[in-house]
């Protein structure tokens, strides 16, 4: 691995200055907004409505939808959208097409009630998550192609960018979610989640203005690199026709990126690789899904949870993700992901003294300042490192790849969180331990690849 050049603080913390990162600041909020809606909005929508802990834990099951968006991310890099490619470009065009299919999934929402029909609710939510995570295809690879591949610094920034620009949108559509259904809910409407929906509309409309702003260019050598590969496999029939010419198409846009990666990085250190990733996340998941039912539980309002858990942890996220960019930068991506860890188990018993001591808004605000300064370090370092192992041939399909396995640690394990609640008879304190001890495997397993990794950091 290649030894990073130390800088002053000062020349580090200037890269934050290029124009490109606000660009990739507003890429990252667009990305992080669906996740409120079809997290601490569904679920206290859901829970508010007399559903169970079970049920609003297994509703997360939708989530497992961002594990798969690899499955399709091939057809994104290559299909256009009639009109809006043409228009705006390939990648805007694919990111508005999902924010309308959100925008409508929104009005669908805001005139149903979840008690009598709580299967269109959960459907709508699941065509919320395909949306988003189709997006995310997008978003992630128009953020890359910000940055030239020779920009090791830029990414890395680009990467803390990105981080603060989801949390921006997941915090601000967390806090005008819970601020509107708690004014409306005083005001006297008994539908004022399905109101709130509504209201988040307006943000996303705001997005899709922001974005006409963000620079798009065609890669001309991406595509030439994805045609040779399908030339090579077209030699390999004797003859030419619709069927070859389908079987082609689908072989070098699926098989490429993954005999790519697995050729760069050897069979077993990708194999190593895929386990970290999907095992790395999977303890900040099952806190994650149960910590607006466990606010709720020990008495806090949807008041006080705005403030705490998301004005204040926004705040706080945007500090630490910044700063997190620069330990990344100037110590490289390894030293910070087990730090990352590291700090991941040690703030989730925070959430422990929090349970056994009873309702405490200083203890509240100590566990919520505590878990977003890990969380911002661990999802900087994530970011980066997933960002550093792609081959630009294939960045949207490989990034995909690599960002879906650790979300279907994070889905598909977390979506057993609430059932897991149950079985401890509402012991919390214990639930938190656990999650907490959730990050040895993934730290053990970077431990012993370490050395053999592949990726560039100057």
């Amino acid at each position: 691995m290649i030894e990073i050049k130390k800088q002053s603080l000062s020349e580090t913390f200037s890269v934050y200055f290029d124009k490109r990162m606000i660009k990739i600041l507003l890429l990252g909020a667009i990305s992080g907004f669906p996740w409120v809606l079809i997290g601490s909005s569904l679920s206290l929508w859901l829970k508010e409505d007399g559903l169970s802990r079970s049920t609003v834990g297994w509703a997360g099951l939708i989530f497992a939808v961002y594990a798969f968006n690899y499955l399709w991310a091939p057809l994104i890099d290559r299909i256009q959208i009639p009109y809006l490619t043409k228009k705006i470009g390939h990648r805007r065009g694919w990111i508005v097409l999902m924010q309308i299919l959100i925008l409508i999934s929104l009005f669908l929402w805001s005139v149903i009630d979840p008690s009598e029909n709580l299967a269109l609710v959960i459907s709508v939510g699941l065509l919320i998550a395909i949306a988003s995570a189709t997006q995310d295809i997008t978003v992630d690879a128009l953020r890359i192609e910000q940055i030239s591949e020779n920009e090791g610094k830029s990414m890395a920034a680009g990467a803390a960018m990105a981080v603060v620009g989801w949390w921006s949108g997941y915090k601000l559509g967390g806090v005008l979610s819970l601020f509107s259904a708690d004014l409306l809910e005083n005001l006297g409407f008994q539908n004022y989640w399905q109101l709130t929906f509504l209201i988040l509309g307006i943000l996303i409309i705001l997005m899709n203005i922001g974005l006409m702003f963000v620079n798009e260019t065609d890669s001309i050598e991406r595509q030439i690199n994805q045609k040779e590969n399908d030339q090579l496999i077209a030699g390999k029939f004797q003859n030419s026709n619709f069927l070859t010419k389908t079987i082609t198409w689908i072989s070098g846009t699926i098989s490429g990126p993954i005999i790519s990666f697995f050729k760069k990085n050897g069979f077993q250190i990708a194999l190593g690789i895929l386990g970290f990733v999907f095992l790395f996340k999977v303890g900040e998941a099952f806190l994650g899904r149960m910590s607006i039912i466990f606010y709720k539980e020990i008495g806090f309002s949807k008041s006080d949870i705005a403030i705490y858990s998301k004005t204040l942890g926004w705040i706080t996220t945007v500090i630490f993700t910044l700063l997190g960019g620069l330990f990344v930068i100037r110590s490289g991506v390894l030293k910070a992901m087990f730090l990352a860890g590291i700090l991941m188990a040690s703030t989730n018993l925070l959430f422990s003294l929090l349970a056994w001591s009873g309702k405490s808004e200083i203890l509240f605000a100590i566990a919520v300042i505590f878990d977003d300064i890990a969380a911002a370090f661990a999802t900087v370092a994530f970011v980066a490192f997933i960002s550093l192992l792609v081959d630009r041939t294939y960045t949207a399909t490989q990034y995909a790849l690599l960002a879906s396995i650790g979300t279907a640690g994070r889905t598909t394990l977390a979506s057993s969180s609430g059932a897991l609640v149950d079985w401890l008879n509402g012991d919390w304190g214990v639930f938190f331990i656990l999650t907490a001890i959730m990050v040895i495997p993934s730290l053990i397993i970077l431990w012993i690849i370490r050395n053999k990794l592949k990726i560039n950091e100057k």
